[in-house]
């Protein structure tokens, strides 16, 4: 039997939106075909997703702001954190940006890429982007991203995130947020395992680690509460309500289902706490370590 629908957010700040036009093949190769990505049928996701779009497919909800997350490939993740935030005074969002970070050649290469970024009022933090030998970059890089008050977004899968948790816990004055509630590979027993032993140690790395809720549908191979329910679950035991928050990964996750079938299963989830912890969860913290 299905579930009823449960009681909705009183409101919805979008931590992870992919908003691109398949078009810019220059920056989005891997929206050309479906091959290239290996997933079988991806129109859900490689499509042009743009502001208008998303706001038509989140009409149900109340979705207050959004967070724009890089996607294009490599350098040419810098470029459109620039252009992202230029078109935003016209299309009224993304109301923050999380940039790239590419491959350096050196320290001094990634931080210069981090200042290029700077231009960008609405530029918030970065997450890596391209093929990196460790999902941390070096000291001196978090260093510089603390100084800067910018965010660090882990991408890391749970045979990482131990030892994640070791290098980014020494850095207190930085804020991390780990992407993906910890981008488990799939719903395996021992993937499971794993995972749970990963955000375990990242939680315990203190407080200035973060979990953002997202990016659950394409591992699980499905956007349902039942599904859904073991991992978030333990995420949100493990750090608190302080310390997460729900994103959408639009529209990536739309090669498993809906808008609207996403925000359902998440508010099915919560639909046992309170509406305070609720409005941290879906909104308020996110706006606090955004800035918006």
């Amino acid at each position: 039997m299905t579930a009823p629908p449960a009681r909705p957010p009183a409101r919805i700040v979008d931590a992870h939106v992919h908003l691109w036009d398949p078009a810019r093949t220059d920056w989005y190769p891997y929206l050309r075909s479906s091959a290239q990505l290996g997933m079988g049928d991806v129109s859900g996701m490689a499509r042009r997703f743009d502001v208008p779009t998303y706001l038509g497919e989140s009409a149900r909800w109340n979705v207050e702001k959004l967070v724009n997350v890089a996607a294009a490939t490599g350098r040419h993740s810098i470029a459109e954190t620039l252009d992202m935030d230029r078109r935003a005074d016209a299309d009224g969002h993304p109301d923050a940006i999380i940039g790239g970070l590419p491959p350096a050649d050196s320290v001094a290469d990634a931080i210069a890429m981090l200042d290029e970024q700077m231009d960008a009022g609405r530029f918030r933090g970065v997450r890596p982007m391209g093929p990196v030998s460790t999902p941390v970059p070096d000291d001196d890089v978090l260093r510089a991203l603390a100084e800067r008050g910018l965010v660090f977004e882990l991408m890391a899968h749970p045979d990482q995130l131990v030892e994640a948790a070791r290098r980014l816990g020494a850095i207190e004055d930085l804020v991390v947020v780990v992407e993906h509630a910890g981008w488990p590979r799939s719903s395996e027993p021992d993937e499971h395992a794993r995972w749970r032993d990963g955000m375990s140690a990242l939680a315990d790395a203190g407080g200035h680690v973060h979990c953002k809720l997202s990016g659950l549908a394409m591992p699980l191979g499905a956007i349902s509460a039942e599904a859904f329910r073991p991992w978030l679950e333990h995420a949100i035991d493990a750090f608190g309500v302080d310390r997460c928050f729900f994103a959408s990964n639009f529209p990536v996750d739309g090669v498993h289902g809906t808008f609207d079938q996403l925000f359902e299963a998440y508010a099915q989830v919560t639909a046992g706490l309170g509406d305070d912890a609720r409005d941290r969860l879906f909104a308020t913290n996110a706006e606090r370590l955004y800035r918006i």
